[in-house]
């Protein structure tokens, strides 16, 4: 079987999307897929607006076109909305293929945010966008309750995984030579530095130990000015990533707008527990199905949330990261493609 998978969002880029899709490409070689993957780097290219560390491909029809001519596929995946998902999702059309797509990023709020396009104008766009589409893969069940509301068909529930072989387990908070000089408790922050993270809201809060950032993005510098008092780590390979989750004390999470948040798994996978607002996202990380909160702390006062998770075991946390398993998520995946033909 092969997967012709269309993607805005690749190496290097660094966000939770690419890790998605990066170990899900994984995953699908591990039971016998074969999977073409056009990204970016494959095309021209130019910066993002207003959100440095992306790249997105210039008129990348006519290439993507040539490539549906030459080669055949049994199943077709649209992961994002950009340039080369409209090219492609515009083909697949015009040649009556079908294909699914994924909501992977409220860029609704990231619109109004950044450029102050109204909600109603930037899901409006999206669900043109969608409408096509076999099945709109979303990751959590309020997601999907959010789209449905918004007019957009054809929603399929689609969680993600972890790595806990990556991301490994620390029964103590661990020490590493970043960190060694700084005040505990730590609290760590990772993710793009952007406007949809909510960030300031993590910076500015009180707390009795050290704050750490790891990630980069359009708003670093001037929160790196403007917070000086901050452990600043920039952008880290995944392997020294794992060792910073690992050596905190609480990792907070402190978005409104997240479709799902693999960092805060990525976390609790290293046994770090999750201080987070009870939003979308982290209710789906943190909420098991009987209703209990397991792995960290939801409560709408971000401050406090962060200190009551000081007192969650490790090993809750990491038991919870263990609720989420690639091999299930592909699986998954996999049920919701629709064949060619």
């Amino acid at each position: 079987m092969k997967l012709l998978l269309i993607t805005d969002a690749w190496m290097p880029q660094v966000n939770g999307v690419v890790t998605t899709l990066v170990e899900l490409v994984r995953e699908l070689h591990g039971v016998g897929y074969e999977v073409e993957v056009v990204h970016p780097s494959l095309f021209k290219t130019r910066p993002c607006p207003g959100y440095s560390g992306i790249d997105l491909a210039i008129n990348p029809k006519s290439k993507l076109t040539t490539l549906f001519s030459t080669q055949k596929f049994d199943v077709i995946h649209i992961a994002t909305e950009g340039p080369l998902g409209w090219a492609a999702r515009d083909i697949c059309i015009r040649r009556q293929l079908p294909f699914t797509t994924a909501f992977h990023t409220r860029f609704p709020e990231v619109l109004k945010a950044a450029l102050h396009i109204p909600l109603w104008m930037g899901y409006a766009l999206f669900r043109y966008f969608h409408k096509p589409s076999s099945g709109v893969l979303v990751p959590t069940q309020g997601v999907l309750n959010l789209l449905k509301k918004r007019g957009f068909q054809n929603l399929k529930l689609w969680t993600h995984g972890v790595d806990t072989n990556l991301f490994k387990y620390a029964s103590v908070s661990s020490l590493v030579p970043q960190l060694a000089h700084l005040k505990r408790p730590i609290s760590v922050f990772v993710g793009r530095v952007s406007y949809e993270k909510n960030i300031e809201t993590f910076l500015q809060m009180p707390f009795e130990g050290s704050k750490v950032v790891c990630g980069v993005g359009p708003l670093e510098e001037n929160l790196q000015f403007k917070y000086s008092d901050i452990t600043w780590l920039g952008l880290l390979p995944r392997t020294e990533l794992a060792k910073i989750y690992a050596a905190a004390d609480v990792f907070v999470f402190p978005s409104r707008n997240e479709t799902f948040g693999l960092v805060m798994l990525e976390a609790m996978a290293c046994g770090t527990p999750v201080a987070a607002f009870p939003v979308d996202g982290p209710l789906e990380v943190l909420t098991e199905t009987s209703g209990r909160v397991k792995g960290g702390v939801l409560n709408e006062d971000l401050a406090e949330a962060a200190r009551q998770a000081l007192a969650v075991p490790r090993e809750s946390a990491r038991s919870r990261a263990y609720d989420f398993s690639w091999a299930n998520a592909t699986q998954l995946f996999i049920s919701y493609l629709k064949p060619i033909g």
